[in-house]
């Protein structure tokens, strides 16, 4: 393929990405929606000043994040090196042919929209020469904490992306993401499948839940591991924008070929159940595990999802009597006990400290380390503390053994209150340490512990 093929000029630019990217403006049109914060957010982390603008004129999301908002768009055009388009994709086009001719030599056009024909057909149409374009496509949502490990699909243009192509690869590349580089066309093609066909297959299956009036919550009385992922990920998908998914498959004029497949090996694979046609029900499954390639890496990747659900259920029911802290992932309320009993779908905690018995949905918590629930400890029980009086020996240095009390797990601080040296017929050093405890150990017994600690390291009691 011919694309953008970096000369050594590019490199040198790309080897010092930080120098470029240092005072350079980038506005995001669409940046109040939730991807154009994200990248808002990416963007100001590494050196860009970020400019967003949006129909909602949510002034107050660019305050949240700490960024500008384009009060006046045409100017904010004018004066940004990047300007990037993610909004909706049917209005994608428009907005790219309302922006492009207002930008100015030597700055860079993309769009972030999960087809690339026609916003790159319409970024050549409308953009001037000295204008550089580049078709993006993160294959990714705004959840994800970082780019690590993420694909990014970019679609250049020979001789309209030399300068900036690279800067912005690296850019990517340097935080961990892979990126793809494909024509436009090529891309539509395989994303009619990747995310058409993908999103179609779920959606029908949701749809297809309510035409049966089949009630999910009571199926997962039943489920199999390989059910209960993809259950979930039909509820991903179904509980997401509806118009989002709609214009993705409505938008990439791929889609429709790809349904019209999927219809026909439905419809195909229906025909054979209906006739009981075990021989040709075996033939296709065999003849489409020889088209798909490597099942056998299909099944060891599928296996570590189910492994790393099951993983976690393990985990959780290990502490079945004992004490833990589960920490709710949306809503960040800590909750500690012991675990009474653990089931498919909850755990039952009794929290010895509200005396009150929860019950807490497996997929919406997180169990605390041992470090962790610690310091749920220090910051929320009450504590005790208790003074120890001893000589120390000769040469000792109260402090060291100072640290040395610290480190039981069952003391939340130690402190030196006292010192004395006048005693008569002796030079040892009388020190008095007081004890913090942790607000649910037994005193008595952490005072005996440390006592018999200060004995072994040849420490004295005071009476």
């Amino acid at each position: 393929m011919d694309w953008c093929v970096s000369t050594d000029r590019n490199h040198e630019k790309c080897s010092h990405g930080g120098a470029e990217r240092l005072n350079k403006r980038i506005l995001i049109i669409g940046g109040t929606g939730e991807m154009g914060q994200w990248f808002a957010r990416f963007f100001k982390r590494h050196g860009y000043q970020v400019t967003l603008w949006g129909r909602s004129r949510r002034v107050d999301i660019a305050d949240k994040i700490g960024v500008n908002f384009a009060i006046d768009l045409d100017i904010a055009i004018q004066e940004n090196d990047i300007v990037i388009v993610s909004v909706p994709i049917d209005i994608t086009e428009k907005v790219i042919s309302e922006t492009a001719p207002k930008m100015k030599p030597g700055s860079l056009l993309m769009d972030f929209t999960s087809i690339k024909s026609k916003p790159v057909e319409a970024m050549k149409k409308y953009a001037p020469e000295n204008v550089e374009i580049l078709g993006t496509h993160p294959m990714f949502g705004p959840s994800i904490p970082s780019l690590y490990g993420q694909i990014v699909i970019m679609t250049p243009i020979p001789d309209r992306c030399d300068n900036w192509f690279p800067i912005m690869k690296s850019l990517f590349e340097d935080n961990g993401a892979h990126i793809e580089i494909i024509n436009p066309r090529e891309h539509d093609r395989f994303v009619s499948v990747v995310q058409g066909l993908t999103h179609f297959a779920y959606i029908t299956i949701g749809s297809t839940f309510k035409r049966l009036d089949f009630d999910v919550s009571e199926s997962r009385r039943f489920m199999s591991p390989v059910y209960d992922i993809m259950i979930d990920f039909v509820g991903r998908i179904i509980g997401q924008n509806p118009y989002l998914y709609a214009l993705i498959q409505m938008e990439n004029p791929e889609v429709l070929k790809v349904h019209e497949a999927f219809k026909k090996e439905c419809n195909n694979i229906s025909e054979t159940v209906r006739q009981h046609d075990v021989e040709s029900f075996v033939e296709n499954m065999k003849s489409s595990a020889s088209h798909f390639g490597d099942t056998t890496s299909a099944l060891h990747r599928s296996d570590k999802i189910i492994n790393s659900k099951l993983q976690e259920f393990d985990q959780i029911a290990g502490f079945i009597g004992k004490e833990c802290g589960l920490e709710h992932r949306y809503s960040g309320t800590i909750h500690v006990g012991t675990i009474e009993k653990v089931k498919p779908r909850n755990v039952i905690l009794s929290k010895s400290y509200q005396k009150k018995t929860v019950s807490l949905k497996i997929e919406n918590i997180r169990l605390l380390s041992e470090s962790e629930l610690r310091e749920w400890k220090i910051r929320n029980l009450k504590h005790i503390t208790r003074d120890i009086s001893v000589f120390i020996p000769v040469n000792a240095v109260p402090e060291t053994i100072m640290k040395v009390i610290s480190s039981n797990d069952k003391i939340v601080n130690t402190e030196i209150i006292d010192t004395f040296s006048g005693f008569k017929n002796t030079e040892k050093l009388s020190v008095t340490y007081r004890m913090t405890i942790l607000g649910d150990a037994d005193p008595n017994s952490v005072q005996k512990d440390i006592t018999r600690l200060l004995e072994g390291l040849g420490c004295e009691p005071r009476s």
